[in-house]
């Protein structure tokens, strides 16, 4: 005989009334970023502020999206910078991970180069920059998307590494003996067995690594200086930067900047919680 426990109706109401209000905070900067990127200059700057534009205006948007244009082209070389840098960075961190990742669960690595690595990122980010800047500009390769790739793989690695471990190591390891008794090598193991089973976080992590490289500011700042290397967070500080500060332009670099981290949480969101927990429960 099953028995149901009924939540009270007044805890219930408390829930949705709470997720509600959490839902208000989250998106209302979402919204008031649009509804600045749609309201003229003067609707921007009345005292007592005006919250729903008098006037619908997308001229913004059609010069941020056209090349031909100054601003058109700042804004779209930065956002072409900003998803090559982090799908490759994220790519990089994920391939170095996966592998790194089954050498510490599976061949017995040392934990202490894996705590090294954790340490790594534990530094401030400014205790890097004078050896970076002094290694690229040997190598010739200051402002160009090439050192910013680095730093972020760099970034990436020890956080995808973590994260690929725990999951491995709830693993079974007697599915991986199966297919090594039947003759199959470490690397036939590794992509037909474990990769399928620990898809969850792999996503998970491909997502947040991108969504990490994509979001970061300081090395950008330093180690780029035109548009060949320029990501999408630096050019909405450059835009910001002039004697006379147009919010709308601003609020519609961001709307637009913030349209393909959307996109990757979507395409991604099925395998976050299952990504981010599989290491948690054993079996």
């Amino acid at each position: 005989m099953h028995s149901t426990i009924k939540r009270p109706r007044h805890l219930s109401c408390l829930l949705y009334a709470s997720l509600t209000l959490l839902a208000f905070f989250v998106l209302a900067p979402v919204l008031w970023l649009l509804l600045m990127s749609l309201s003229s200059p003067t609707d921007l700057t009345k005292v007592p502020l005006q919250w729903i534009p008098s006037q619908w205006d997308f001229s913004r948007y059609a010069l941020l999206l056209d090349w031909q244009n100054g601003s058109g082209k700042r804004f779209l070389a930065a956002m072409l910078n900003s998803l090559i840098i982090a799908t490759s960075a994220s790519f990089i961190a994920l391939v170095a991970g996966v592998l790194a990742a089954y050498a510490f669960s599976r061949r017995n690595a040392s934990m202490l180069l894996m705590f090294a690595f954790l340490a790594t990122i534990m530094m401030p980010p400014i205790t890097y920059i004078l050896p970076l800047y002094s290694a690229f500009s040997e190598l010739g390769i200051l402002n160009t998307k090439v050192s910013l790739i680095i730093c972020y793989s760099a970034m990436l690695i020890p956080f995808a590494i973590w994260l690929m471990k725990t999951n491995i190591d709830v693993l079974p390891e007697e599915i991986e003996h199966a297919a090594m008794i039947e003759g199959a090598g470490t690397i036939y193991t590794l992509r037909k067995v474990v990769l399928p089973i620990i898809l969850p976080a792999i996503g998970a992590t491909a997502m947040l690594s991108f969504l990490t490289a994509w979001d970061e500011f300081f090395y950008a700042l330093i180690f780029s200086s035109d548009l060949s290397a320029k990501t999408i967070p630096v050019a909405i500080a450059d835009f910001s930067a002039g004697r006379v500060t147009d919010f709308g332009v601003i609020a519609s670099v961001g709307v637009l900047a913030s349209v393909p981290p959307v996109l990757i949480a979507l395409f991604f969101q099925r395998f976050i919680v299952s990504g981010l927990v599989g290491g948690s429960v054993k079996g």
